[in-house]
């Protein structure tokens, strides 16, 4: 099996991007992550996207971002799989390249959510629910995640504010990413104040949908060039899991089974245990989901994550760092491009590019995206390989 290298990286500061396209935004990126790989040609290009077909009104997008990115003739299509979009794109990549069809592919994460507004753009959002059971009912993602946090508190006896320290992390770390939406730290009383949303869960709780785009260049690791500048960043875990798609079809809606089994197949892949990854860049969509993705994957036991952070257990200096350039909290989330970042940022970690927010001497990252509640788990080990 050829072994997988990220031979290049590109992104774009998340944010509202009225003067951009989606086009544009997609291209810039992808242009950037071929000049960080040293001008390798891509046979294909994959691309993560959730909302274009409904909000910027494009479907087809494989021979638009190629011809724009002056990659026309190659193979492109999109993958779509909700927030975890970009992440099932890079998987594919992962599959082409592992099984030697491809011997490099370029991987884009894109989204315009500013392409619209008004209550459209919610209804467009809700698609990733059920729609027979649960959108056509009213219920968009932040009432799933109200409800998945209601029924947090009530098992654990935990107080309102308990998730907060999540948010507080994710800020603070956010603050050297010049990429992150929203640079300024906050406190837990900024966060206890926060207004409130769908009770239990209020404005801090939750990553602001917002626009942006990335892109990596996966490559076989013998199709690198000899005078490679970067340190090498290997692909050693990828996994794809499913859930049911509403929570009332899951036996315990607490459990975020696909994150757990992803976890568990992409460390197995990768010859690990979870334990022995250096920082995990975990979905925190709403602060409920980086409790459960922290439980499923084994971190804590089921009920303890908020007690552990706020311990100190997932900071910077902590046992086990996540959000490391703020999260999805943080940097915002644009979608269908957040796993692409969430790799993106991984790399910068692996590499020794982190800036401020180092890690020292990291050799192994967990990457996870969840489309929905958990009803899509994709994750990914990255590991730091020698020259």
């Amino acid at each position: 099996m050829s072994e997988v290298v990220i031979a290049g990286i590109g992104q774009l500061p998340v944010g509202e991007h009225w003067s951009l396209s989606l086009r544009t935004l997609a291209s810039r990126v992808i242009r950037a992550a071929l000049k960080d790989a040293g001008g390798l040609r891509p046979q294909a290009l994959y691309i993560g996207n959730y909302l274009a077909p409904m909000v910027s009104h494009q479907s087809n997008l494989g021979p638009l971002l190629a011809d724009e990115s002056g990659l026309a003739g190659i193979e492109a299509y999109t993958m779509e799989a909700a927030g975890a979009s970009g992440s099932a794109a890079f998987h594919q990549a992962v599959l082409a390249i592992q099984s030697g069809y491809m011997d490099v592919v370029v991987v884009v994460g894109v989204e315009k959510y500013n392409d619209m507004v008004g209550p459209e753009l919610e209804a467009a959002v809700a698609q990733s629910t059920d729609y027979d059971y649960e959108a056509v009912n009213g219920l968009i993602p932040m009432g799933q995640a109200a409800l998945l946090m209601r029924r947090y508190l009530h098992e654990t006896g935990a107080p309102r504010t308990a998730l907060g320290e999540f948010s507080v992390l994710a800020h603070a770390n956010a603050v050297n990413n010049p990429n992150a939406a929203f640079r300024k730290a906050i406190s837990p009383e900024s966060y206890a104040r926060a207004e409130m949303f769908a009770e239990p869960l209020n404005l801090l709780d939750m990553a602001p949908y917002l626009d942006g785009a990335a892109a990596i260049v996966l490559a076989r690791r013998e199709a690198l060039p000899a005078d490679f500048a970067h340190p090498i960043v290997r692909v050693s875990g990828s996994s794809l899991v499913v859930d049911a798609l509403a929570l009332h079809d899951r036996p315990n809606p607490l459990r975020f089974q696909s994150a757990a089994f992803s976890v568990e197949r992409a460390c197995g892949q990768a010859g690990i245990l979870p334990g022995d990854v250096d920082f995990f860049e975990l979905c925190d969509a709403f602060s409920i989901f980086a409790a459960l993705s922290l439980e499923a994957a084994g971190f804590a036991r089921p009920g303890e994550a908020w007690r552990m952070a706020q311990e100190g257990s997932f900071g910077l200096k902590g046992k086990l760092p996540i959000s490391t350039l703020g999260g999805l909290k943080a940097r915002g989330n644009p979608l269908g491009a957040t796993g692409v970042y969430q790799l993106v940022e991984a790399t910068l970690q692996l590499r020794g590019q982190a800036g401020p927010n180092q890690l020292p001497n990291p050799r192994r990252a967990l990457v996870q995206s969840l489309g929905g509640p958990a009803s899509t788990a994709v994750t990914q080990v990255l590991e730091r390989g020698s020259n």
